[in-house]
């Protein structure tokens, strides 16, 4: 699964990665601060393609922002989200939840890298004690997540033109892990590379074999892995300081005395 990431990328250069006109790019995106500990729930950065409303046949790419968790239109509340952060390859072309966003409504979700948790043969309180692993691309560049996104209308709000009548959500795409990575975890988000992008994007193309076919996991190489502190654990610590390496001698910050760091309280895990 994929539960937490990292981004911290400029929009600048979100708009080159890209190739989004800068005109496209939505005001909330410029806000958004950086974040190290992204987590269900939270604002994300967003790329989606939308159909021209005065020219059918055209699309635009725009930089946006979305909620992390999935709301399907014909959600009654918003609840659901909290459940639908991730959707399996395997089986996403049929979810009801899924189905429809698949078919039309894609996006990338850039990042600089995702964590996932090892559980180690230590013991804690009789659990095993989980060691978090910080993964990006080894050459430093964004990690494209492929996403679907949804645009679920809020009734309470009378007035459907206001932009507080229309929540924009999305998941993440997930597949079985590659046997380097799959030590840590079985699961991991799929990748959609550059060349690959207009072909995601595209919101004229429907067919779900040739779309599966774009999504591959990352090739043996293109991703590297390194324990990082087990503070990023909480969802109440953030800063860049969450993806630096663990010291060769393996001591991890958050095990030092001081104040406790709430390392145990993210329900996820």
């Amino acid at each position: 699964m994929c539960g937490r990431y990292a981004s911290s990328r400029d929009p600048s250069d979100l708009v080159v990665e890209f190739e989004i006109a800068a005109g496209n790019v939505k005001e909330s995106v410029q806000e958004l601060p950086d974040n190290f500990n992204v987590a269900p729930t939270d604002p994300v950065i967003a790329v989606v393609e939308r159909k021209n409303r005065e020219q059918p046949d055209e699309v635009v790419r725009k930089l946006t922002t979305v909620k992390w968790g999935l709301v399907p239109s014909w959600a009654k509340d918003t609840s659901i989200g909290s459940r639908l952060i991730n959707a399996r390859m395997e089986t996403v072309a049929e979810k009801p939840a899924f189905k429809k966003a698949f078919a039309t409504r894609r996006c990338l979700l850039p990042a600089d890298g995702y964590y996932e948790w090892y559980e180690t043969e230590q013991k804690k309180n009789g659990k095993p004690v989980k060691q978090p692993y910080f993964i990006r691309p080894a050459d430093g560049g964004v990690l494209a997540m492929a996403g679907l996104y949804e645009i679920w209308r809020d009734k309470s709000v009378a007035d459907a033109d206001s932009d507080a009548a229309w929540l924009w959500t999305c998941t993440v795409l997930t597949t079985s892990a590659t046997d380097d990575l799959g030590q840590i975890h079985d699961r991991m988000p799929l990748l959609v590379e550059r060349d690959r992008y207009d072909a995601w994007l595209d919101p004229l193309s429907s067919d779900p074999d040739e779309l599966l076919e774009l999504l591959v996991p990352a090739a043996p190489g293109r991703l590297e892995a390194y324990a990082v502190s087990k503070a990023v654990s909480s969802v109440k610590n953030n800063g860049p300081h969450l993806v630096d390496p663990l010291p060769p001698d393996g001591e991890d910050p958050a095990d030092r005395p001081g104040p406790p760091t709430a390392a145990d309280d993210n329900p996820l895990f």
